[in-house]
């Protein structure tokens, strides 16, 4: 059986910087690589050429865009570019978008906008014609659609229309799995497709270094954000505790994955190792891997990893050790399967 393995680097460190881990990240053994999009950061598709220029193997593409800051033409045109650069290794996720309200812009009907724009990028990437025109060079080879949600109702519409769902806000149990497969077998029953006709990875954060104290300390943060966004009742957090954990994460500054973010440092005691554990695949090698096991163990065979920066002097130092610690789990994940 084979293990999807996707990681997810934020460029918040200089472009060569990046394009240093991305090639890390194909050394490592992992199948795909996400560049976020993020507003006010460097530009996710001008990052992603550069990454699929200096990679060989692993597929690349966004993570994830929006139908509301990039026009699906734009978007087409994009993903052909970047196909024809890479020889077939681009990839596009979407999702609804975050973090665009100091640009004054909303986020209108959802999931009529994602359908809008999964229809529209198909179309011009198959060489037909959207709005009476063709892309000038069309791709030559298929290109991956994949929706990131927590959303029941884009879930549905994932299983509808893309070829792979990213599913969840970092924290997962078999419950919670089995919901997502649900919604997304609603979803493709209704066009005639099967559950298997599309590959599901939970949405999870990864932090791995030899002294795994470090690194659970290093995405508490993470953890808070995630936290009081999804509040799963299984964890028995006390009302007092929530407020106060959304207290300091109202006292804290920058977003919560950026390197040179503020964090209070309540979060310190108010995020123990039992959440920490709840929400990341986190620690040392040998305890990710025993980690990751239990997700696959939940009947998937692929996963999305967000990469989380240990807390070094920079982002790049970071989220190198992150990498280089799972290298022996990916070996090991790559070999068994």
């Amino acid at each position: 059986m084979d293990i999807v393995l996707e990681a997810e680097i934020s460029p918040q460190m200089s472009t060569a910087s990046t394009v240093r881990l991305a090639q890390m990240v194909e050394d490592t053994g992992f199948a795909r690589l996400g560049i976020s999009d993020v507003v006010y950061w460097p530009d996710s598709f001008m990052v992603q050429a550069l990454c699929a220029q200096a990679t060989n193997r692993i597929a690349v593409g966004a993570m994830v865009t929006n139908p509301y800051t990039r026009h699906p033409v734009v978007l087409a045109g994009a993903l052909a570019t970047l196909d024809d650069l890479a020889g077939g290794r681009a990839f596009c996720g979407l999702g609804v978008g975050a973090g665009l309200e100091p640009l004054g812009i909303d986020y209108p009907k959802p999931v009529a906008a994602l359908r809008r724009t999964v229809t529209e990028i198909r179309t011009l990437l198959n060489g037909e014609e959207a709005g009476g025109e063709r892309l000038i060079r069309p791709p030559t080879h298929p290109i991956p659609i994949s929706i990131g949600t927590r959303s029941p109702q884009v879930m549905r519409l994932a299983g509808e229309v893309a070829d792979i769902a990213l599913v969840g806000g970092r924290y997962l149990s078999a419950e919670l799995a089995a919901q997502y497969r649900s919604w997304l077998a609603d979803g493709a029953g209704r066009v005639g497709r099967a559950l298997e006709d599309l590959e599901v990875a939970p949405r999870l954060t990864l932090c791995c270094s030899p002294d795994g104290d470090l690194a659970r300390r290093s995405v508490k943060r993470y953890v808070a954000h995630y936290l009081t966004l999804i509040r799963p009742a299984e964890l028995a957090v006390e009302p007092e505790r929530m407020t106060a954990i959304e207290s300091a994460l109202a006292r804290s500054q920058g977003w919560y994955f950026d390197h040179n973010r503020t964090d209070d440092e309540a979060l310190d005691h108010l995020i123990d190792n039992r959440l920490v554990e709840a929400f990341t695949i986190v620690g040392t090698p040998d305890e990710c891997a025993q980690q990751l096991e239990s997700v696959l163990d939940m009947g998937f065979t692929s996963v999305s990893l967000n990469l989380a920066a240990t807390a070094r002097s920079t982002a790049t130092e970071g989220l190198a050790e992150t990498i280089t610690s799972f290298s022996p789990v990916v070996a090991s994940l790559t070999a068994s399967s």
